[in-house]
């Protein structure tokens, strides 16, 4: 329980710390001096008193009233044999809301430190696993002890374990937990039955079938012969059989999109253990960790900033506050509460949820999933999935539908209902035999609207869906938004990126110069100049130490990469290029240890790359004064050079005025690397006696530090390096796969214009058969009037020293050409593009978590060739679902007209098809045949297809020719077998009349079955075995439908009303439904356009006429639907479990609004599978040509 200190504790408690620096990564960061400390900090150091009582304009609660539990979470304060020193529910009064008070009745940072037994210099100890002891709050919140911080480096040679430790911080995940927040249960196989049998026409159905079967045990009993019983009994067997089947296939679909969900979810982060900076699942991030914050960020957790420089975060989403917050590290916080001097704006605070939009640093782990504020909302929000577009769209299509074959179910129960009453008068059968016959009428009308209703449309999408993404991610494609594997078959356009995408982004420095005239190259780099180089280590061996210093300072302080290690081996982790800068600088020019190099360093300001100027930049202190590195884009870093080093192998440091020849060599230079499509990085330096300098403008948040930009400018040029990113292989192949299959490439690029056309030369974006594509650089692109902009970006091809603005303003006007836009992006302010993209691709290696936040897929090997993937599965889906469609409006058709037919004609009332054989014929088309149609994997001919166009019917009049003619063969096939079977075959007699009826239910389920081979092309090609050997669903499925047809026809007997039949029958059944294979090939050669004019005339003359019916039969069966409904609303009450009104409840509307929490979609932590609102605007209405 909370033991807060007294008043006179407080003294120790405020104990203040003035450290003159911090450290990030081994980077000394000099934010402040010990002048700076006031002299009312000193006096309060003297003071045994005041503790929280001179503070500013900000007034500090008590700690008693700053930690008080929130009512309904007591249970977080109360921890059995807790180790530290405060428990979960007093650290996360730290952020809910932001608290000083409670850093304050915490201790400040050294109550942190001490009270969490953590080191916020050297992190967690990668041994602990259980602690001994325990540290108790007053020893934690009245300690006067600084806790050491070490400025040693820290060697290279240190080694981390390869694997974890069994164990692994057993007391620390008992109390605080690990980062994942509990997966919301999945429906069990009982409940889903349930749900899939929680359909009103089913318990319609059902209770018909209940009162057929005590009618028939009525009649049986009473009689003492016959087997009236068995239909009823038969009916609720198919039922069942058919929910459970249904259920099933739910079940398996909820475990493939939770294991997606695990999946999608996780990443690496960076945090600091034992001394070393390591990467780590996010998933095993605890409280205690020092974690690293970087550009980019998504914080999956919540925290204390300890040290760094100019850290920025977005937490709109996380609180709902539109400005960006800058943060404040907590040291300094915490001097200025004890000065006196502190205010409301101090934000020491890193809140879980927020994005890091600048700067890098450090911050200690005060909270982790279901504890910390993010998690808290997520558990408040987690929902049901979503639907897709295409589902939607197909829900409409099943609604429409079913309402035909609805339509058709009653009028004709109405007309057999009036024939069963014209004829009651003359029928001397007995009241129970009437009764049954009348039941017999309404079970098969209400069987006609269960298989009329095609209920499997949704699901065929599911399946398809969910196999699609579970084979994408076996492809490095990890899916986040389903619709976009819907949307990405339909692609017409890709803005691509080119470092790491189109290119290997294995980086490898292989040609350069020291000052202006001093070029080396590698040996198998000698043709990237006409002129003559010398080779490495004949430049960086004779260099005077001073120059050398510098470069090697150029390479190592202004990078924000690190060491670390992989596969156990010792390598540097960060951007591709800082890294390649870093292996030749280790190589060549004497880098020894990364960390020491920077710790021997005094960095008083660190400048963050930014993706507009191009460049980044470091401040150090020399003797005498300070020093300015920069490196950037080589052509924007020589716009900014007036000097040059001279003399580079002479002991003295000499600069020079940069001549026009100097100028123009260097300029030659650059453009030689980049027509060899190299990447070119320059080098500049300037040194100042004092920082920030006299008269220098400073930041406007932190006036301790210089504004870059006014600085940036009459700097020394340094050097120049070449940087070779060979392309991806199968990148050339996959443009050309793009061509062929209507897909434009875009390639959008920071690199220069020459290195920009030389790839895309090479990778066959930019052809010589094409001389009118347009290459252009962003600053010009933007700066284009509307009208010019529309006429240039279809032939635009590629756009080179592009902002990540450019990219958006090229997807958006894209999107207004009607274009269905693919991105590929890596960087946070790659996001907005990402966004607005129908179909947004982040990169999994080396993309931001903003980036990925807002990608649709993720890249996982940040792979051009991966796209392709993607567009085949795409294609697939869309396909997969078409091809059902296809089939079960053909059944529907057959099986309704069929049975409607029959039924009125029969003087029994009875049709051709009872209600268990439809039954079985719906298992057929509305489950199985989804499983099989839906599992087809894709092939390269997908390709050699352009994209649908968006104003494309869901149905097209190819789909109709098929559905249309395979439903009038298949209608006259069973008609003429029904009316006239009886004279053809010479058959006499009720017994081979059963056997007739046999004879035709066979032929019906075979021709299902060989049409469902004919579906597997939608186009007008023949070979519909193509591939077939691949997919072993289908295979199965089928083996499955024919082994449970010949099943039925020889043991089905009474329950189907039907008898065995001899091989002669059997031939007959297979020779009269096997045509449909040849059928199928005639109705392929009639040309689509022969079919298109009659077809559209006839829907056209049927939706002006059946239009007032469907309004009719809606105002009358309305009222029923609204019970229904009720009914539905009734047994999801009972059925459902205690407990879960308050695991459901909706968080509150105030709440709501302050977490932004419709901008939250995807973090650290496990949450159900995202699904995005459609970024095309609403659903389109389904058309049907």
């Amino acid at each position: 329980m909370l033991t807060p200190p007294s008043t006179a504790q407080g003294n120790d408690m405020l104990s203040p710390t003035t450290p003159t620096r911090t450290n990030y990564d081994g980077v000394t960061l000099h934010s402040r001096s010990p002048s700076m400390v006031s002299s009312e900090s000193a006096r309060l150091r003297s003071d045994s008193t005041n503790t929280y009582v001179q503070q500013s304009d900000l007034k500090l609660d008590p700690p008693e009233e700053a930690l008080r539990p929130d009512p309904g979470n007591e249970k977080d304060f109360q921890i059995d044999n807790n180790p530290f020193a405060f428990t979960p529910g007093q650290l996360n009064k730290l952020l809910n809301p932001k608290s000083l008070s409670a850093l304050a009745a915490l201790g400040g940072p050294r109550g942190l430190e001490k009270g969490l037994r953590t080191s916020f210099t050297s992190g967690l100890s990668i041994d602990e696993q259980r602690l001994n002891g325990r540290v108790t709050y007053d020893e934690a919140v009245t300690t006067n002890e600084k806790a050491t911080y070490s400025d040693s480096p820290v060697s290279s040679e240190d080694v981390l374990p390869a694997h974890d430790v069994k164990g692994q911080f057993e007391d620390r995940l008992r109390v605080f937990k690990d980062n994942r927040l509990p997966e919301r249960k999945p429906d069990g196989i009982l409940k889903l039955i349930w749900r899939a049998y929680n359909d009103k026409i089913l318990i319609l159905l059902s209770i018909a079938a209940a009162i057929s079967l005590a009618l028939g045990l009525y009649e049986t009993f009473s009689a003492g012969h016959g087997v009236e019983w068995i239909e009823g009994v038969a009916i609720i067997v198919a039922i069942t059989i058919v929910v459970t089947v249904g259920a099933a296939n739910d079940w398996q679909k909820e475990r493939q999109f939770a294991k997606l969900n695990a999946r999608k979810d996780d990443r690496e982060v960076k945090v600091i253990r034992s001394g070393r900076t390591i990467q780590i699942s996010v998933y095993d991030i605890t409280v205690g960790d020092v974690m690293h914050l970087e550009p980019g960020d998504a914080v999956p957790v919540d925290g204390i900033f300890l040290s760094g420089h100019g850290i920025k975060c977005d937490e709109s989403s996380a609180t709902g506050e539109s400005d960006q917050m800058k943060k404040t590290a907590v040291d300094e916080v915490w001097q200025q509460i004890q000065s006196g001097t502190a205010t409301k704006k101090l934000d020491p605070f890193i809140i879980s949820g927020s994005k890091v939009l600048e700067g890098v640093g450090t911050f200690v782990v005060t909270s982790v999933g279901v504890n910390s504020s993010f998690g808290k909302i997520m558990m408040s929000l987690q929902t049901e999935n979503e639907d897709t577009p295409l589902q939607v769209k197909l829900g409409g299509l099943a609604n429409w539908i079913g309402g035909l074959g609805s339509g058709a179910a009653i009028l004709l129960f109405f007309i057999l209902l009036f024939k069963f009453l014209a004829a009651l008068s003359g029928d001397s059968r007995g009241g129970a035999e009437k009764a049954s016959e009348f039941l017999d009428i309404l079970i098969v009308a209400i069987t006609v609207i269960v298989v009329a209703v095609p209920e499997g449309l949704p699901l065929a999408v599911t399946l398809a869906l969910a196999f699609a993404t579970t084979r994408m991610y076996k492809e490095n494609n990890l899916v986040r938004v389903l619709r976009a594997c819907e949307t990405m078959g339909n692609a017409t356009t890709i803005c691509s990126d080119k470092t790491g995408t189109l290119t290997q982004n294995k980086m490898t420095v292989v040609a350069g110069t020291v000052g202006v005239e001093q070029s080396f190259a590698a040996s198998n780099a000698q043709d990237t100049t006409e002129k003559p180089v010398a080779s490495f280590s004949a430049i960086f061996t004779n260099l005077s130490k001073k120059v050398k210093d510098l470069v090697r300072a150029s390479i190592a302080l202004n990078s924000t990469a690190f060491e670390g290690e992989e596969k156990g081996v010792p390598t540097f982790i960060g951007s591709k290029t800082e890294t390649a800068l870093l292996s030749m600088a280790k190589e060549h020019l004497g880098l020894d240890g990364l960390a020491a190099e920077r710790a021997n360093a005094n960095t008083v300001q660190l400048i963050p790359f930014d993706s507009k100027r191009k460049c980044m930049g470091v401040v150090y202190q020399i003797e005498g004064g300070y020093r300015l590195l920069v490196k950037g884009a080589a052509e924007i870093m020589l716009l900014k050079a007036s000097d040059t080093i001279s003399d580079i192998y002479s002991e003295d440091f000499i600069t020079k005025p940069m001549t026009v020849e100097d100028r123009e060599r260097l300029s030659g230079t650059i453009d030689e690397y980049a027509q060899h499509s190299l990447r070119t990085i320059g080098m500049l330096t300037k040194d100042f006696p004092q920082w920030p300098p006299a008269g220098a403008k400073r930041m406007e948040d932190d006036k301790n530090m210089a504004d870059f930009d006014d600085l940036f400018s009459d700097m020394t040029w340094v050097g120049l390096v070449g940087i070779h990113d060979p392309l991806r292989p199968g990148v050339i192949e996959a443009v050309n796969q793009c061509r062929s299959s209507g897909v434009i490439v875009r390639m959008v690029t920071g690199d220069n214009i020459t290195t920009a056309r030389a790839i895309a030369t090479e990778c066959g974006i930019l052809r010589p058969e094409e001389p009118d594509t347009v290459v252009m650089e962003g600053p010009k692109f933007r700066q284009l009037p509307d009208e010019e902009m529309n006429k240039i970006i279809p032939r635009l091809r590629v756009l080179a020293r592009s902002s990540p603005e450019d990219k958006r303003i090229l997807v958006g006007k894209l999107k207004a050409m009607g274009e269905t836009v693919a991105v590929t992006g890596d960087g946070t302010n790659d996001g907005p593009a990402l966004k607005m993209a129908d179909v947004g691709f982040s990169m999994g290696i080396a993309g931001t978590e903003v980036a990925k936040e807002a990608s649709s897929i993720i890249l996982l090997d940040d792979n051009f060739a991966s796209t392709i993937t993607a567009l085949m599965w795409g294609r697939a889906v869309n396909d997969a679902v078409k091809k059902f469609l296809q089939f079960q409006i053909t059944v529907n058709i057959t099986a309704v007209v069929l049975t409607f037919i029959s039924s009125i004609a029969s003087s029994e009332n009875a049709s051709v098809l009872t209600a268990v054989q439809l039954l079985w014929v719906n298992l057929i088309m509305d489950t199985l045949a989804a499983l099989a149609l839906a599992t087809d994997p894709p092939t390269n001919k997908i390709l050699e297809r352009p994209p649908q166009k968006k104003s494309e019917a869901l149905i097209t009049h190819n789909m109709w020719k098929m559905i249309v003619g395979q439903a009038i063969y298949q209608l006259v096939v069973s008609l003429v077998l029904y009316f006239a079977g009886m004279k053809i075959f010479s058959y006499g007699g009720p017994e081979q009349r059963k056997q007739l009826d046999t004879i035709v239910f066979n032929t019906f389920v075979w021709m299902q079955i060989f049409n469902e081979f004919n579906n597997r092309r939608l186009d007008n090609k023949f070979n519909i075995f193509e591939g077939i050997q691949r997919n072993f669903w289908f295979i199965g499925i089928n083996c499955i439908m024919v082994g449970g047809q010949i099943m039925i026809v020889f043991v089905g007997g009474a329950a189907f009303r039907i008898t065995r039949i001899n091989g002669t029958q059997w031939a007959i059944c297979l020779l009269c439904a096997a045509p449909c294979l040849l059928w199928a090939v005639l109705i392929r050669c009639l040309p689509d356009r022969y079919f298109a004019i009659p077809f559209d005339a006839t829907v056209n003359f049927l939706t002006i006429v059946l239009r007032p019916v469907m309004k009719g039969l809606h105002f009358i069966f309305h009222p029923v639907a609204q019970l229904f409904r009720g009914m539905g609303r009734v047994t999801k009450r009972v059925f459902k479990k205690k407990g879960t009104e308050e695991e459901e409840k909706p968080i509150a509307a105030d709440d709501a609004e302050k977490a932004g929490v419709d901008a939250v979609r995807h973090q650290a932590m496990p949450t159900v599978f995202s699904t995005e609102p459609v970024k095309t605007g609403p659903v389109p209405e389904v058309k049907i040509n």
